[in-house]
């Protein structure tokens, strides 16, 4: 598994790369622990992850409840589900790779003056490809709703600032991940 985080805007990233907007508005609800959603559903087939709005809120607020990761807890994010086609496009536009990939983080970045307060509260947008994180699941022989799962943590996780460039930074990472999955009943994805 390799998520990545692409900088930039994330509403402007998503339009240049072809992103279709959803015309009906979110769904926006905190969740438990403070943390404000925007689950999109735009493109791909998730049908095989029934309840998957409510599984994707109870794993952001899990990670928001972690001591690492409470800077999350008041904040806002985006999560889009969307197809490999719509990733494939994001990841050749912000990072090189013409290719799709399981997910991306695009934290945001207020431009530069506006000294906008409400923008501080938003961390960006999580992207989420459904053929790769399906395939994944299969492959790994996972519920794709815990992979979902996974993966939004990894996501919201990179947005908070967190990364798996370095060894001591994916091991960091991955043992909150770890943490997190398992207060929610999730095996660890990395065990051998």
């Amino acid at each position: 598994m390799s998520p990545d985080r692409p900088r930039g805007e994330p509403a402007q990233a998503a339009a240049e790369a072809g992103v279709a907007e959803d015309p009906e508005p979110p769904s926006r609800r905190d969740s438990p622990a403070g943390l404000v959603l925007d689950v999109l559903e735009e493109a791909g087939d998730w049908s095989r992850v029934p309840g998957r709005e409510a599984e994707i809120r109870a794993a952001a607020a899990a990670l928001c409840r972690h001591p690492e990761a409470k800077a999350g807890a008041g904040r806002a994010a985006t999560i889009v589900l969307t197809d490999d086609a719509s990733v494939r496009k994001l990841n050749g536009a912000y990072r090189g790779k013409d290719q799709a990939t399981n997910v991306l983080s695009f934290p945001f970045e207020a431009p530069p003056g506006t000294g906008d307060e409400t923008a501080r509260d938003y961390l960006g947008d999580v992207v989420l490809a459904a053929e790769t994180v399906l395939r994944e699941a299969d492959e790994m022989g996972v519920p794709p709703g815990h992979h979902l799962q996974h993966l939004v943590i990894h996501g919201l996780l990179h947005l908070l600032g967190f990364d798996h460039v370095e060894d001591g930074e994916a091991e960091a990472m991955e043992a909150i991940e770890t943490e997190v999955l398992k207060g929610i009943g999730i095996a660890d994805p990395y065990a051998a």
